[in-house]
């Protein structure tokens, strides 16, 4: 995980487990059942409560690292 310095007004949008889904093309239940697996997807960049976020380039790496 790596960490970003903000300035106050920039913005860091997250994808939702939905759109992680459309992302990688993965249907949603797919991806419910993958975060259950420890290490099958890239931990989140953000939790919110129980909400998991990610960047989109931690996801596009993700998907470079799986073809």
């Amino acid at each position: 995980m790596y960490f970003r310095v903000l300035t106050v007004n920039e913005v860091v949008r997250y994808l939702s487990v939905t759109e992680f889904a459309e992302r990688t093309g993965l249907s949603l239940n797919s991806v419910k059942a993958y975060s259950q697996v420890p290490g099958r997807l890239p931990e989140p960049d953000a939790m919110i409560g129980r909400v998991k976020g990610w960047l989109p380039e931690t996801v596009d790496a993700w998907i470079e690292r799986r073809s």
